[in-house]
């Protein structure tokens, strides 16, 4: 592994302006420009890993100073060093003394350690050769021991390992299946849902998601709009991004319960666990499950919502927990407590980075296809260098060794805020 010592750090403020088209608009972030703190580590052998986070526009620059500070405790560590104990490694940027004060293992200072970890694992997946090694030693059990040991981990992991190669070939004939999101962001016309819609229908796509949760008498028109188009077979998902409180949220859905569909997404406030229980038990009835997890904290509060039977489907995010280390944990869980993972994706990259994670999951975790698939989003992936591939509603697996996180140059420098091109030419108008 003639990886080196990791030499140097950069991280940039990459911004799109998404929100002129109303790409990326739910309830409760009406005008997102998709963002990203990107990460480049780079050692003195010449090798270089690309991490990031997703963020949507104003306040990318203070994760960007979080990643600044966690340079110190990077710099100067060679990938043997990390990999050999990457538990150390991963306690060492959640847990420095005196910035895990402004966490610990939650918000800015956990995308800023998401964003490193990343970049790390892409490092590591370029030196081995092959897609990331998810190993049960990079997972820090503590804090959720009373809910997953390390050899209940290892035991899942174990017989995982049966069929493994015939679920290999299946992914890489047929793919993982995916849902898309990109027909129906709260701030499209109906117009606009009808041509993406059809477009979708036309192109092989069986489950889309509708944003919800701003006018209920818009909710009811668009949903109605989606159902009668992709027929009764498909699948519709509805997503509240937390606009409701717990009452709110059964009595919105309630009303929304004719057009059948599969899940709700966020209902509530995404840290409120047993509002998320109660929920779950009052749709229970209409045979609607509740989704969440891309702004759950981390795998204490997964671990929290499994115990309290709170979520039907866990929703993964690439760069809002610790990383694939942290995801590990998760995955492991959710198949422990026989809860389905549907990760969240879109954004900028996230669709790029997590099509690893829940082919894994598959392949080597759940080994189950049953009530899962991942979000597609279909935008902006023109900017990575080896992006995401759909084919007939399914991801298919990367073949380039990495975390495919590695952002075209050229789109970065036009896009980094404030100073690229691309914002430089709007403040101009």
């Amino acid at each position: 592994m003639p990886s080196g010592k990791i030499c140097g750090l950069t991280v940039k403020d990459v911004r799109f302006p998404t929100s002129l088209e109303q790409h990326g608009s739910d309830a409760m972030h009406t005008d997102p420009d998709y963002s990203a703190a990107y990460v480049i580590i780079e050692t003195d052998s010449g090798m270089r890993g690309f991490g990031l986070t997703f963020t949507v526009g104003r306040g990318t620059e203070i994760v960007v100073c979080a990643v600044e500070a966690l340079r110190p405790l990077v710099l100067g560590k060679s990938l043997d060093e990390i990999t050999a104990d990457f538990r150390s490694f991963y306690r060492l940027l959640t847990s420095d003394g005196q910035m895990r004060w402004v966490g610990p293992e939650k918000g800015v200072i956990h995308l800023a350690t998401a964003a490193v970890l990343n970049a790390v694992w892409d490092l590591w997946a370029r030196a081995e050769g092959k897609e990331p090694e998810k190993l049960v030693s990079c997972i820090d059990f503590r804090y959720i021991s009373d809910a997953l040991t390390e050899e209940e981990a290892l035991d899942i992991l174990h017989k995982g390992q049966e069929g493994k190669q015939q679920r290999e070939e299946d992914m890489l004939r047929e793919g993982y299946p995916a849902y898309t999101t990109s027909c129906a962001w709260l701030g499209y016309t109906d117009q606009q849902l009808t041509q993406l819609c059809s477009k979708a229908l036309a192109d092989g796509w069986t489950a889309f998601k509708v944003k919800v949760g701003a006018e209920l008498d818009d909710d009811i028109r668009r949903c109605r709009l989606i159902r009668q188009m992709i027929g009764p077979e498909k699948f519709l998902m509805i997503d509240a991004n937390q606009r409701w409180d717990v009452g709110e949220a059964v009595a919105w859905v309630t009303h929304l319960s004719e057009f059948q569909p599969l899940w709700v997404e966020e209902p509530t406030s995404p840290d409120d666990i047993l509002g998320h229980a109660h929920i779950s038990k009052a749709l229970a009835p209409l045979g609607i499950g509740v989704a969440s997890g891309e702004q759950c904290h981390n795998r204490v509060m997964f671990k929290q919502f499994l115990q309290a039977s709170a979520l039907q489907f866990v929703q993964i995010d690439s760069c809002r927990v610790g990383s694939v280390n942290e995801n590990l944990a998760i995955l492991i869980m959710a198949s422990k407590f026989n809860v389905p993972v549907c990760p969240h994706a879109g954004g900028v990259g996230l669709c790029e980075l997590v099509q690893h994670l829940i082919l894994f999951d598959y392949i080597c975790v759940s080994t189950s296809l049953d009530k899962r698939m991942c979000e597609y989003v279909d935008h902006l992936h023109e900017h990575f260098k080896n992006p995401t591939l759909i084919r007939n509603a399914h991801y298919m697996p990367p073949v380039v060794p990495g975390f495919s996180s590695e952002m075209v140059e050229s789109s970065v420098d036009k896009h980094t805020y404030p100073h690229g091109e691309v914002w430089r030419s709007m403040n101009q108008l």
